[in-house]
């Protein structure tokens, strides 16, 4: 399911953060800022823009307005930062 399509809090140019797993070593994982942009792909929709990186911005990633939200979630999943 495509989040564009049912979540329109956020536009391109906003600043989210998400909780990414490090590809290389799946037990690291850490609270990022990434930025929503156009999907160069799909310009009618959304992606996220994370580590020169575009990902599309669908509901299986857990994207959080604010830096505090997203800690408070990894440290409920993962312990303290």
């Amino acid at each position: 399911m495509d989040l564009n399509s049912h979540t329109p809090n956020y536009n391109s140019g906003d600043v989210v953060y998400v909780i990414y797993r490090n590809p290389h070593t799946q037990s690291v994982a850490n609270v990022q800022e990434a930025a929503v942009v156009k999907n160069p792909e799909n310009p009618e929709e959304l992606a996220l823009f994370l580590y020169e990186t575009y990902y599309p911005l669908t509901d299986d990633l857990a994207v959080y307005s604010s830096e505090a939200e997203a800690e408070q979630v990894y440290n409920q999943s993962f312990g303290e930062l």
